[in-house]
């Protein structure tokens, strides 16, 4: 199953944007799986750092823990999942519009199997296909909402 791939234009600018996603903490305010998040390494957002989100799920809540993979203000991250029998896999990639005063987000997220998980995986990401789009206008409506 390919990707879910996602974009969504955003009237902040990519550095607002980025700094926002990059407080990991804050994730629960416009994804509402997410019940809490536990920043697991100290310090700022980087390659390597490592995080738990508690998240509602169809079988009630789960530890989700995950790792940045890659890191590069105001351009890109991604993370990978590291528990599991079912992972997350993505990035986040943002454009700058209109000479900065606006951005472009692209969310690419997949749910991978291992073992008994590869079954579970593409049920997993056709839910994600259906939260995916709420979760970016909750996104584009905070950012838009909070002052500059």
């Amino acid at each position: 199953m390919a990707p879910v791939v996602e974009s969504i234009e955003i009237s902040r600018s990519p550095e607002d944007v980025f700094a926002y996603l990059d407080d990991l903490s804050r994730h629960g305010e416009w994804d509402d799986q997410i019940v809490g998040t536990r920043v697991e390494t100290e310090g700022p957002t980087r390659v390597g750092t490592r995080a738990t989100d508690t998240r509602k799920l169809p079988f009630g809540e789960q530890e989700i823990a995950y790792e940045i993979t890659e890191h590069d203000p105001p351009r890109r991250s991604a993370f990978r999942g590291t528990n599991g029998a079912v992972r997350p896999v993505g990035s986040v990639t943002i454009e700058s519009l209109d000479d900065g005063a606006r951005s472009r987000v692209t969310l690419s997220f997949e749910l991978q199997g291992r073992g008994y998980g590869k079954l579970l995986a593409p049920l997993g990401n056709r839910e994600a296909r259906k939260h995916i789009p709420n979760q970016q206008a909750k996104l584009k409506e905070r950012l838009e909402s909070a002052p500059t």
